[in-house]
């Protein structure tokens, strides 16, 4: 499995690029923005996009959905339907916070917990992870020991719960109960900043460390 991390607009989101070896098949992971700079990737790279994969409704990350599944006329995959409301909410929260007008725009799949997608032959679990927002999914690669958790999880924090229906004993939960039995080798990719392992959170992350809960 190959992946590149570009951080885009001002939010320094992390947009994703995942690719699978064998077929060169790529998805696009969260395009929170800067669309014009999103396609000079995907050419420059010469990357395959069949598909866009969303972890959650924020605006920060679906900011150049709608403009880009046109482009490249794919589907967009995910999140989970309880984050409707967010999405149905973006051309508004781009208006207030002065940004470039986001286009709304239905996904062609929703996802749920224990449902699979695929790119090229690369499987990802999906795993629903609510605290953060009520619809957030996770995407786990178990052969390349790696996920793309959105904003569930940093290197050294949490996703923030006070937006509406967030929840902190949700993301706790989703974060101790779901994410870190897959193992403390999992290599992450959060939805802003470096990327870390569960097995470092575990030990020092000041939210959710195992030293918290013993």
């Amino acid at each position: 499995m190959h992946f590149k991390i570009f951080p885009v607009t001002a939010f320094q989101q992390n947009c994703t690029f995942v690719r699978c070896d064998k077929t060169h098949e790529a998805a696009v992971i969260d395009p929170g923005g800067d669309l014009e700079q999103l396609l000079e990737i995907i050419k420059t790279n010469n990357y395959h996009i069949k598909k866009i994969l969303l972890t959650h409704g924020h605006i920060d990350h679906v900011g150049a959905t709608a403009p880009l599944s046109r482009a490249l006329d794919v589907p967009v995959i995910g999140p989970h339907p309880e984050d409707l409301f967010w999405i149905e909410q973006a051309e508004q929260q781009s208006s207030m916070l002065g940004l470039p007008p986001v286009e709304f725009f239905t996904p062609t799949q929703w996802l749920d917990d224990e449902q699979q997608v695929s790119v090229g032959e690369l499987t990802f679990d999906v795993i629903h992870c609510p605290g953060h927002t009520p619809g957030h999914v996770v995407f786990y690669n178990k052969e390349a020991r790696w996920a793309q958790v959105g904003d569930v999880i940093f290197a050294g924090s949490i996703g923030r719960t006070d937006f509406p229906k967030g929840s902190l004993d949700q993301l706790t939960h989703s974060i101790r109960e779901k994410l870190f039995p897959l193992g403390d080798d999992i290599e992450f990719v959060p939805g802003h900043g470096p990327m870390s392992t569960f097995g470092q959170e575990r030990k020092t992350n000041p939210f959710v460390a195992d030293h918290r809960f013993g």
